[in-house]
């Protein structure tokens, strides 16, 4: 029973980080929501911000679960499965009306000056990211150059990702996403070309 209120707690906390902002979130907000006393929260996370390095935990061990598998399902081809994660944040962005973003990146940029464990946690969710991107451009092996810099591509998929996360929300269209992705897709596939020693 105890497990089970920590981690109501902790998913109810990640889900109005997510739509809120961990600053605009309150733990009267995270409490009601968890349907939780304060005597469970405080018992659990002594402070807003284990509560925050919980989630941030959360994120970590879920990216394969929650966020690669549904993404890569029924894809094989590993330059295909970069596109389609790309495609799994468009179409959060679409059905939320250019509303979502994505939560690590979120508070990357909310917490102007984390504190280094929160930081830390913060850089290896996108490190997970990162490292699942490259293995993709690895196993794509000889349809890319032999000197390729796959992590750098992975960094820069990333960015892409962020960046058209991040204008589209603005702007609230989808324009500057699939103009972002667009871009990457031509990059990658005049990459394709070389490693073909096609002009």
């Amino acid at each position: 029973m105890a497990e089970d209120t920590r981690t109501r707690l902790a998913m109810t906390a990640m889900r109005l980080f997510a739509e809120k902002g961990y600053e605009s979130t309150s733990v009267a907000d995270i409490l009601k929501a968890a349907s939780a006393n304060s005597g469970s929260l405080y018992h659990f996370y002594p402070t807003k911000q284990d509560l925050l390095l919980e989630v941030l935990r959360l994120y970590r061990d879920g990216i394969q679960p929650m966020l690669l598998a549904p993404a890569w399902e029924g894809v094989a081809d590993p330059i295909e499965k970069v596109f389609a994660l790309l495609g799994r944040y468009r179409a959060a962005l679409e059905m939320s009306e250019c509303v979502y973003g994505c939560p690590i990146g979120n508070l990357a940029l909310e917490l102007h000056e984390p504190d280094p464990p929160v930081r830390a946690l913060i850089a290896v969710n996108f490190d997970g990211w990162v490292a699942a991107i490259e293995a993709c451009f690895v196993e794509a092996g000889a349809r890319l150059p032999r000197d390729l810099d796959r992590h750098g591509l992975a960094i820069f998929t990333l960015t892409t990702m962020e960046g058209g996360v991040m204008q589209s929300r603005t702007h609230r269209s989808l324009a500057a996403f699939d103009r972002s992705v667009a871009m990457l897709r031509d990059y990658v596939t005049r990459l394709e070309k070389e490693a073909e020693g096609k002009p």
